[in-house]
Formats: structure tokens, sequence, C-alpha cells
């Protein structure tokens, strides 16, 4: 049997929930959430490495609208996350709308009804507006290298954190240098006999100054809750001004002293300090936090191994400098394959392509909408990332464009609505020009930013206050909007606070 409902809503990560918690907040709640695992989270839930924690401080990495007072540090580590995702989840009454143990196999733009039609793998359902909340970082990527498959030992990707692997006393090989490698590389390091570390490039390493928070200021934070939105506003102040270092040339060279710094503070010995310096100017690829991966790479049961990876035979890494790495365990630290998101595969639009074949290059308008497919919403669509701060930030403000979409539709008793082709493709040429004289094109790195045709559809090339700018008013010249012949449900009880009250906060 197929259900239909006004408002479908895909993933229950911190896009999906902020999406489904604002609608419930306005008073709309004739909508359903799909979700394939059993309990939300989406990337909080899915990526449980030993030593995962954000790199954005804990009181901007969450939603304005949700401040949670007993953060119990200035970085939140992934259980902390999780279960105020879940507190979320409970306190806005958001479980009655989900559905778990479904994902969503496909969606398909219905023309003549003017609806989409969703089959996940717990059933069928139409919906008049679909908004997609899965974001980029969710498909792992593995390494093309012959006779991975074949690795005699266990493997697996820290996205997919084998739990039932003991890696005490065991010979460990980590591929990859990213963000999560540096936060569980330290925490290999003291179970492994023998850590082998295989970097392709050296990463940018900024001090994270981690701590914990006192118990005063979390009661301070519960007495007197305008304390924390003083502290998120500072932090989010400070961590604009850190775009300075993509963008001006005296700031980037300030910043990379200061990493080369921390990098000679943590380690002492020059050869292996040369091998851990980036070639590649700051911005490039993401800069990252740490204060712990450095002295892991010192530890005398710790490889670094710079020499590019040729092969996996047996239970051997082979390099191209003629060694072979014997190992028991193979983990991949290598990121996601954030250029080719497998929902964009399975949205079809009205000419009954998918997303992914529309797709030459990933492009919207606004990051949220997308031309030939109606009433369908992205958070965190294309050109929506940061290098520099919260994407919480950039959820809400992308929550807060379409809650005034959909006060259009209702207003205007429209059936669809879709960005005109024109208006996209001149909002993505600026964009492109832009990107194409920017650090993440021109600092002499390779990066998953970055398509196999070197197009960059993952970033926004401003200050994050410079997106939400974008999406303060909604423009209906930009789109293309089809009458309904007959009255429509209401979306909602009523509209009167759409605008303004749903613009994001910081």
């Amino acid at each position: 049997m197929t259900s239909h409902h006004q408002i479908a809503i895909i993933g229950t990560g911190f896009a999906g929930l902020g999406m489904a918690a604002t609608l419930l907040q306005q008073g709309i709640t004739e909508f359903v959430m799909f979700e394939r695992a059993g309990e939300v989270g989406g990337t909080w839930r899915d990526n449980t490495y030993p030593g995962c924690a954000c790199d954005v401080k804990s009181d901007l990495y969450s939603f304005s609208f949700a401040p949670n007072p007993d953060w119990s540090h200035r970085y939140a580590r992934q259980p902390e996350i999780l279960a105020y995702l879940r507190c979320v989840a409970d306190e806005f009454g958001l479980r009655p709308h989900i559905r778990f143990g479904h994902e969503v196999e496909e969606a398909r733009w219905d023309n003549a009804e003017a609806l989409w039609r969703i089959r996940t793998s717990g059933g069928t359902s139409t919906a008049r507006i679909l908004i997609s909340g899965h974001g980029p970082l969710l498909q792992p990527r593995w390494p093309q290298l012959p006779g991975l498959e074949t690795f005699a030992g266990p493997r697996f990707h820290s996205a997919r954190w084998d739990h039932g692997v003991d890696l005490s006393g065991k010979r460990v090989g980590v591929i990859g240098t990213g963000a999560s490698a540096i936060q569980f590389i330290p925490e290999v390091q003291k179970v492994a006999a023998r850590l082998t570390v295989f970097q392709r490039s050296a990463p940018w390493i900024m001090p994270r100054m981690d701590a914990p928070t006192s118990p005063r200021r979390r009661a301070l934070y519960r007495r007197y809750p305008v304390l924390q939105r003083l502290s998120r506003q500072w932090i989010f102040g400070v961590a604009e001004a850190r775009f300075l270092t993509f963008s001006n040339e005296r700031f980037r060279r300030l910043a990379e002293e200061l990493g080369r710094q921390h990098l000679a503070a943590q380690v002492p010995d020059p050869a292996l300090r040369a091998r851990l310096t980036p070639d590649y100017r700051l911005g490039c690829k993401r800069v990252l936090v740490s204060d712990d991966f450095y002295p892991a790479m010192t530890q005398p049961n710790v490889d670094l191994v710079t020499a590019r990876i040729t092969a996996v035979r047996g239970s051997s890494v082979v390099t191209d400098d003629g060694q072979e790495h014997e190992l028991d365990v193979l983990i991949a630290g290598t990121g996601f394959d954030a250029t080719h998101p497998a929902i964009f595969r399975v949205l079809h639009g009205r000419d009954g392509r998918s997303l992914a074949e529309c797709w030459q290059p990933m492009q919207a308008l606004h990051g949220t909408t997308v031309a030939g497919f109606p009433n369908l919403f992205l958070i965190v669509g294309p050109n929506t990332g940061l290098g520099h701060n919260s994407m919480v930030y950039i959820m809400e403000a992308q929550i807060g464009y379409i809650m005034q979409a959909l006060s259009y539709l209702e207003r205007g008793h429209l059936l669809a609505l879709e960005p005109h082709p024109e208006a996209q493709a001149a909002y993505n040429a600026a964009l492109q020009k832009k990107l194409r004289e920017a650090v993440w094109s021109q600092g002499g790195c390779t990066s998953w930013y970055l398509d196999e045709n070197g197009h960059n559809g993952t970033l926004w090339p401003e200050r994050a206050v410079n997106f939400r700018r974008t999406l303060r008013r909604f423009d209906p010249a930009l789109y293309h909007a089809r009458l309904s012949p007959r009255p429509l449900p209401a979306l909602r009880v009523c509209f009167k606070r759409v605008c303004g009250v749903s613009r994001s906060r910081v």
C-alpha cells in the first residue's frame, strides 16, 4: 500500500533533524522522514572509530535553536554528538515521523500528478515535497590498489570501523593522513605492536587546544543561556576570521608559520619533520586540528611511509621503492566520495534522468534547488561546504530558505516550483569563477573538493555569513511556478511567522 505525505525528508542526521524540528516549530506536522538505519545520527552514528570527534567547537557545532549547556569538552566526541542528536529527536517529538529501516532506493517526479513517487526498502510512498538531508560524507572511498580485495587479514574503512578486530599487539597499516586518520592513528598507536602509516601528502595541522568544560561553566550556561549564545557568536566570529588564511596572502603566510611551529614543537627529528611538512599552500586541502597526531608519529612503534603504494600482495603492502610492508590488519582512512554521493543516482527529475546523469558537472541554485527537479530541496547540496566554519550554520541557512519556498508555494496555491535553468547557470558561473581563482584550485594540491575533471562542486568560496546573505530572501523571479487548478491540502496551520523567524541564526 502506498502512503501519501505532504513532505518527505531523506535522512536523520543534522540536516534532516534540523529540517523536521523547524517544520514542527512552524506548525507543519504532515511529513515523514526516511532513515536507512535503525537510529538517528547520520555520519555521527556511522563513524565510530577510536578518537572520533568534531573539529568545530561544541557551542557552535549544534543547532542555534537547541543549545546544549552540558558539552563535556570544547570539541565534542562522537558519542556525545550522537547523544545530542538523539536528544533533539526526542525533545522535539520527531520519532513518530521517522520510518527506520527505510532506505530510499528510488524517487521519481510524476509530472502529471505533480508529486514524488518514492520507493524505499520498507515500502512505497508519495510526497508533494521532497527534501534530501543526505550529506556528501557518507559513501566511503577506498583507494584503487591492485590486490586490495585479496588482503590476507582483516581490512576495513574508518567509516565502517570493525570493532570486532582486536588491534592489540598487531601489525597495523593505515592508508591516509586526513581528518579521520589523524584522530584514530594516536589511538591505534597505543595498542598496536607496529603501526605503519602510508602518507600520500602531509596535511597542514594546527594546535587543537582542547580542554574539558568545567562544572562551573556548564552551570552558568544552564542558568544563563545568553552566555552560551555569546560564546557561540564569539567562536563563529573567530572561525570567520580564519577565512582570511584562504583569501589573504599575508594571513596565509602567518598561518603557515603557526603550522610549522606546531610541527617543530612536537617533532624534534628533522628527517621525520621534513616528511610531515606539507608541500602545498595552506587551505588547498582541509586544514586539520590536532595535539596528539604528531606525538604519536614520533613513537618507536610507528613507521611513516611516503613512497607510493603500488599493490597489495597477500598480507603485504608494496610500495614503489621496492619495499614490502607485512601487516596483520589494514585500515583505510581515505575519506568519502563527496563529488558522487549515492543519493544523486536515485533521484529522478521531470525528464526521467537522475541527478547524477543531469549533473555534468554537479550544480544547484544556492546549493538548494535544481532545475528540472520540481519541489526538490537539498540541504548540504553542491557548493555549500566550508573549510573554516560550522556546517550546522549552513544547514540552518538552507532550512530558512526552504521554509520561505514552502510559504511561497502555499500562498500562491502552487503545484510545483523549480529554478529557471538560466538562473541556476548564472549563479554557478559566478561561483566557479571565484573557485577557479581560489586556493583550492591554485594551491598546488589535489583534494576531495575536486572531481575527476577538476571541477569544485563541494565548497562555498566565501565566508559563511555571505552564504546566509544569498539565502536571506526567496526570489520568485528565479523560479518557474506551476499553478494548481484546484485547492491543495494545506501544508501547515499558518504561515504568518515563516519569513524572518526561520532564518538561520548564529
